[in-house]
């Protein structure tokens, strides 16, 4: 099911060998950003995280980020540093998920550990409840995906594609934080 809504891994520089690209549906790299009067709220989803227990998005309080991702996409290794990277800046001040479209809990978890990733993942691989709840307002079209939501929970950005330095997002999450 989610081969239906996210069918591929975004493009980066500096994955060339890291795997090859059959059946990958390159991230374009853009940053949409939406206007505070045109944002929506995504659906609500629940799923397993990968460390055990159970995610559910009424939880998400304030700002959020949310990555699409799974172990495998060559461009999700570029960007997992980074996002390691902002978590330990912006961790205390925005609620990180990830929601692992693919893997089950063994390879999410080795990913997480090899790249020093501290926040949750949900598995959406089964259920893809993650994926769906975003499809009418913002569909992560490619992954990795980033969005960005506001303080009241809407769509405040979206990156698809990898993201492969700090700046853009973290941009994107002081503008929230902000205002």
């Amino acid at each position: 099911m989610s081969a239906l809504v996210l069918t591929g891994c975004g493009s980066a520089a500096g994955v060339d060998g890291q795997g090859g690209d059959a059946g990958y549906i390159a991230g374009d790299g853009i940053v949409t950003e939406i206007a505070p009067e045109a944002r929506a709220a995504p659906g609500s989803f629940t799923g397993p995280l990968a460390t055990g227990g159970e995610f559910d998005s009424a939880t998400l309080d304030g700002v959020a980020l949310v990555n699409f991702w799974y172990a495998a996409c060559p461009p999700c290794r570029v960007e997992a540093p980074v996002l390691a990277d902002l978590h330990a800046e912006y961790g205390d001040r925005v609620d990180f998920i990830g929601i692992n479209v693919r893997d089950g809990a063994a390879q999410a978890l080795a990913f997480e550990e090899e790249f020093g990733i501290e926040y949750p993942s949900v598995l959406d691989d089964q259920s893809a409840q993650g994926q769906l709840a975003f499809a009418g307002i913002v569909a992560p079209n490619a992954v990795p995906s980033t969005i960005i939501l506001d303080a009241e929970g809407r769509v405040a950005a979206r990156v698809s594609g990898a993201v492969t330095d700090t700046s853009i997002l973290a941009t994107l999450l002081q503008e929230e934080l902000e205002r």
